[in-house]
């Protein structure tokens, strides 16, 4: 099992006619990823790598059926529309790989996601893997990469960092270690699913045996994730990597959320509060991989 995206999943893509609409459209296809067709407005009846293009989303859902996955690569001004048009039409996960995305764009469509009872990821993001059954979105940049790379195993992993991502699901297989699912939800400020959010998901999932979240100043997701554990929602291991601890209050940290206030966000804060409720916190990232050994032994 897997959480978010599998071999069944039917994915499609909007903008798949654009540079790196098609190219990540290979990566995705070459991957194993059950991708079946694509939405451009204007390039309808067109193909891609074979795949049908449709002018509309709702065009692809009445020739295509049910679409489990849209993935939008698009730039970030269309960002809204397309999100919107996906959910509109009915498909419970979109993916937003743009970064850049007006903040009051992403609330617009964080309110048609609740009103539809639908999920986005990003945006700014990476996508999201798992390892040996499929990948939406640019993760491994290409398939023999992401083939070679990471294979399966029970260790899940959230960022927020893309860079981060897929390094620690490198370093954790080159240890050894596979992973289920490694999803990158995103470093803007307002983004879909939250690591709270992710690491509920990894809890339910029964292939998921221990967590590793990569977090960073900024926000208080990590935080949220120590309410969890400390209320009894959460109950698997975790093991927490936090960046910008050298970071000064009102500097942001690489991505437009990492920016401390005050006392709020703090590198120390979130560390605190997640070793409270045992969370294991390494303060270097190449510490991960031993210690999620050490506590997968236990």
């Amino acid at each position: 099992m897997a959480i978010l995206v599998d071999k069944n999943k039917k994915v499609i893509v909007q903008g798949i006619t654009g540079r790196e609409g098609a190219v990540r459209t290979k990566l995705m296809i070459d991957y194993g990823t059950k991708v079946i067709g694509g939405c451009t407005p204007g390039k309808g009846g067109q193909e891609v790598y074979g795949l049908p293009v449709f002018d509309t989303v709702k065009e692809a859902c009445e020739k295509l059926g049910k679409i489990d996955v849209s993935v939008v690569f698009v730039p970030a001004p269309r960002v809204k529309e397309a999100a919107i048009e996906a959910m509109e039409a009915g498909i419970p996960l979109v993916a937003l790989i743009a970064d850049r995305v007006p903040l009051y764009d992403v609330l617009e469509i964080c309110e048609v996601a609740d009103e539809r009872e639908a999920k986005f990821i990003g945006p700014n993001t990476v996508g999201v893997m798992s390892p040996e059954k499929a990948v939406i979105g640019m993760m491994g940049g290409n398939a023999q990469t992401a083939k070679s790379w990471f294979y399966s195993g029970n260790v899940g992993i959230v960022s927020r960092s893309g860079g981060l991502s897929a390094s620690t699901g490198y370093y954790l297989c080159q240890a050894g270690v596979g992973i289920s699912t490694i999803c990158h939800v995103g470093g803007d400020s307002v983004v879909g699913l939250t690591i709270p959010e992710v690491v509920r998901l990894f809890e339910k999932d029964e292939e998921t045996h221990l967590i590793v979240i990569i977090g960073e100043i900024g926000g208080l997701q990590e935080e949220q994730v120590a309410e969890l554990v400390e209320n009894g929602e959460i109950k698997k291991p975790i093991v927490a990597y936090i960046g910008g601890k050298s970071a000064q209050s009102g500097t942001r940290y690489s991505h437009a959320g990492a920016i401390i206030e005050g006392e709020r966000g703090t590198w120390q804060s979130k560390v605190e509060k997640l070793r409270a409720v045992g969370v294991e916190v390494v303060e270097k990232f190449n510490q991960i991989p031993e210690k999620v050994k050490e506590v997968l032994s236990k």
